[in-house]
């Protein structure tokens, strides 16, 4: 009698080659090399995370398959989508045997870089422009690494740009006070071209320089010249600011502010302003610069002593002063835009600068250029104040100071030339008087720059953790992270076109990640 041939059982080892059937034939997968037992992966109804169950199975035997470019770590073919298995009882059963190890470890190499390895580098540097790369490797997607459209149009990137404004003066404050004014400590050789006024006393230990204030003269007048044999400091300023300011083909020609209007002082004769007043704000603090509209110089003065006495002004109305930027466009230069400094407070211009321009405001550079000859027709000062160097002092006036403040009564100048005449100090005088104040407020373009980083369903499914795989095929140690693992992102880091960290920014709380979802995680640079 024949023998009959005994039926291979599931869990048992057969002598032979099986050939699948069913599912298994069709669906397309590669056996392990070398490998006969492994785990079964069941895919659920309706999809969800694949179970694993302990059921040995026999896969063919096979022989070791050389490494491909793009393939799996340790050999094989590049793992492939697994197609849908036909349905079998009302299951969709796929057995995949160790394929599934392989496949999982191909997809652990595509998402996660290898799970701590060096992530192998993609695309080209420039592809995208500014994109999220691998450190210190070419430019684009990779490994645990997405690339970001920042050049498009409708691409990942979006730039605001709000102005925000704040009190230009220490603490914030935006109104200087003539009783809060002081002049700050300066060296004698320092004091030959300019002085700083504070907001206290300079003995205080919050004192802080708050402006500068220069007094320039094209002759050098009001300044040492040794008889013309030297330049005078006064001179000195009056070309340093014409060079900063003005058009190369205008620096000879100096500043011509006064005959700008159809009542200036030059008007008719066409001159220049031999002589000016500049005053300088802190780039520290008015940021990217002095926000035009909202400011107001108050200055006062007298043509009396006993009005000096009396803190009150007489013969001379307080000067308000604005700039005529709500009304008029910029005039363009080296030095940024232009405005004219106008009667007024504000922004609310009084007399236009068509009839009476007082001096020239830069924002930009926080620099404002006051024609000497326009305020010292508004303000001139007790006529015989031109005879005293000018001093600075917030002492009541007595017998002892009187010839101190009648050098601080107006803005006509000392146009000596055997000495320092000090004539910046007449600027800070013209700020003492009650009702005189300074307001101010600094200005400043907040960048703000929102990156969109999309996660695709297949991306980020993977752990950067290194005790998450082992062995020198980087396999998973933990059965959870097979198939359909959930994983949590804790954080987004913004690389430049060289592969640097640039950014790094944390979650608020982790986020669920796995193969049936997707996320879109905005990060936000303000600067």
């Amino acid at each position: 009698m024949p023998r009959r041939r005994r039926k291979s059982r599931p869990g048992k080892r057969t002598t032979g080659e099986q050939k699948p059937t069913g599912p298994l034939k069709d669906a397309g997968f590669i056996a392990a090399p070398d490998v006969e037992e492994g785990p079964v992966m069941m895919a659920t109804p309706g999809g969800g995370v694949p179970m694993y169950e302990e059921q040995p199975i026999r896969a063919p035997r096979r022989k070791v398959i050389p490494p491909l470019p793009g393939g799996p770590p340790g050999g094989g073919r590049p793992a492939s989508p697994v197609p849908a298995a036909a349905p079998v009882g009302g299951e969709a059963i796929a057995v995949a045997a160790a394929a599934a190890q392989e496949a999982a470890k191909a997809a652990t190499t595509v998402a996660a870089g290898g799970l701590g390895q060096t992530p192998t580098p993609v695309g080209q540097p420039g592809d995208m422009g500014g994109n999220v790369v691998a450190q210190g490797f070419p430019l684009g997607s990779g490994g645990s690494h997405i690339a970001l459209d920042t050049t498009s149009q409708y691409g990942d990137k979006i730039v605001d740009t709000q102005k925000i404004t704040a009190g230009y003066f220490t603490g914030g404050g935006g109104t200087l006070y003539a009783t809060d004014i002081h002049t700050a400590s300066l060296s004698d050789s320092n004091e030959s071209y300019y002085f700083n006024i504070s907001q206290t006393h300079p003995q205080s230990s919050s004192a802080e320089t708050q402006f500068a204030v220069a007094y320039g003269h094209k002759g050098g007048s009001g300044s040492l010249t040794a008889g013309d044999e030297v330049e005078g400091p006064t001179e000195a300023l009056y070309e340093q600011w014409a060079s900063t300011l003005l058009a190369e083909n205008e620096i000879t020609g100096g500043f011509e502010i006064s005959k700008g209007g159809s009542s200036g002082v030059h008007y008719t004769n066409g001159n220049r302003d031999e002589d000016i007043y500049v005053l300088v704000g802190k780039r520290a603090r008015f940021k990217d610069r002095l926000n035009k509209k909202n400011w107001t110089i108050v200055l006062s003065g007298s043509t009396s002593i006993q009005g000096l006495k009396g803190g009150y002004t007489t013969g001379s109305a307080p000067l308000e002063l604005t700039d005529d930027s709500a009304t008029q466009t910029a005039t363009a230069t080296v030095a940024g835009n232009r405005y004219n400094i106008v009667s007024g407070s504000q922004g609310s211009v009084v007399v236009a600068a068509s009839t009476r321009t007082y001096g020239w405001f830069y924002p930009e550079m926080g620099v404002m250029i006051f024609s000497a000859a326009e305020l010292s027709a508004s303000i001139p000062g007790v006529s015989t104040g031109t005879e005293y160097t000018a001093s600075f002092t917030k002492e009541p006036v007595n017998s002892f100071n009187q010839s101190i403040m009648m050098s601080s009564s107006g803005f006509a100048p000392n146009l000596t030339n055997g000495g320092n005449a000090e004539n910046a100090l007449r600027f800070v005088n013209c700020l003492q008087p009650n009702g005189a104040y300074m307001k101010f407020r600094s200005e400043e373009d907040q960048v703000s720059v929102s990156y969109f980083c999309r996660v695709k369903a297949h991306e980020m499914n993977f752990s950067n953790n290194p005790t998450f795989v082992s062995g020198s095929f980087n396999e998973l140690i933990h059965r959870s992270m097979w198939g359909n693992p959930t994983v949590y992102m804790t954080g987004v880091g913004l690389y430049n076109n060289t592969g640097q960290l640039v950014a790094i920014s944390k979650l608020s709380t982790p986020l669920q990640k796995n193969f049936g979802s997707e996320a879109t995680v905005k990060v936000k640079l303000t600067y």
